[in-house]
């Protein structure tokens, strides 16, 4: 007795809706900060700045009073002129004993050691010259000066504190802002949609309806494995200074380029022991069974995230019993119903 053919519906995969601009959390930090920190230890003379003053790259912060350091380089200057002292003296007699041995009225070994003499008293005098370049360098560090153009946004000291250069105290603390840099976390599913030059949008909580223009300057170029993301570095205009730096946002990446996925019926998969599956049908008519992987359900459709394609071509309600190599009869959609 021959076996009747079941007859199926097919249906295909539909593209799904292309995902909306994601929006993502955001950290926003200044273009540049510094600590400042001492170089010279002593009182601190005067203080010119203060928290929100604005300052030019070389501007003086700060005045410290360093009276050991002024001391140790008066001393310094005295070795200077001493040690030049003696190397005058010492070219003198080098030079007498360099004719002396002309006319044999000296050794060789005691001109040779005049000479060598020379070179030491030379040594000693460029040695005591370094000195005190480094101690000139030093005292030059009492005065605190901004590293680069900014904005002092920390000061830790008053009038009259003694400043330790060992203590790592922090004297003030200095930001950059006029350009920002905004840092994101793209999750992995988006991150090849992410490139160089690419615009996107900011805004922050504190000022509603507003929308910055950012663009992406960086990536890490590699997947954080503890978060699955990937760390992207934008850059923000801010010239009137309108965003805090520090601040949270909210960064939409408007020109992202993602593939959208494939849906498919709720109606075509069949939960089984190996995982979701359903049926396709070739050319000829048999039956071949896939295994899908299901991304978002949305009721009566499903998101795929691989197993089939948009040209397969999937069975409507297949039986529980349907297997690999089955053959069937295809019936359209408005043959159903028919008797």
């Amino acid at each position: 007795m021959k076996l009747s053919v079941p007859n199926v519906i097919l249906v295909s995969p539909k593209s799904g809706q292309p995902n909306a601009a994601l929006q993502l959390p955001a950290e926003i930090k200044s273009w540049v900060e510094a600590p400042i920190y001492a170089r010279a230890t002593g009182y601190l003379k005067r203080i010119l700045v203060d928290i929100g003053t604005r300052v030019e790259a070389g501007q003086l912060l700060a005045e410290i009073d360093t009276p050991e350091l002024s001391q140790e380089l008066e001393r310094t200057r005295a070795q200077v002129a001493q040690a030049e002292a003696a190397l005058g003296l010492s070219k003198i007699t080098a030079t007498r004993w360099a004719n002396l041995l002309k006319t044999a009225s000296v050794s060789e070994q005691e001109n040779a050691e005049k000479q060598a003499d020379l070179k030491f008293k030379t040594a000693s005098v460029e040695l005591a010259h370094a000195d005190l370049r480094r101690l000139e360098k030093l005292q030059g560090f009492s005065r605190v000066v901004a590293p680069f153009a900014g904005t002092v946004t920390v000061r830790n000291i008053d009038t009259g504190d003694l400043i330790v250069i060992a203590g790592n105290k922090e004297l003030f603390h200095m930001a950059q802002t006029h350009k920002l840099r905004v840092f994101v976390q793209v999750p992995q599913s988006m991150a090849r949609s992410i490139t160089i030059g690419q615009a996107a949008e900011m805004n922050v909580p504190e000022l509603p309806g507003r929308m910055f223009p950012v663009k992406v300057i960086r990536t890490a170029g590699v997947i954080a494995a503890d978060s699955r993301t990937l760390l992207v570095e934008l850059e923000a205009d801010n010239p009137k200074a309108e965003i805090l730096a520090g601040g949270y946002a909210q960064v939409r990446f408007t020109e992202a380029k993602t593939i959208p996925p494939l849906t498919i019926p709720a109606n075509t998969v069949l939960f089984r022991a190996e995982g979701p599956q359903v049926g396709t049908v070739n050319p000829e008519g048999k039956v071949e069974m896939r295994g899908v992987k299901i991304g978002r359900d949305f009721g009566q459709t499903f998101e795929v995230l691989s197993g089939v394609t948009p040209d397969d071509r999937l069975i409507i309600n297949p039986a529980e019993s349907l297997v690999s190599g089955a053959q069937v009869q295809i019936v359209e959609p408005a043959q159903t119903g028919k008797k």
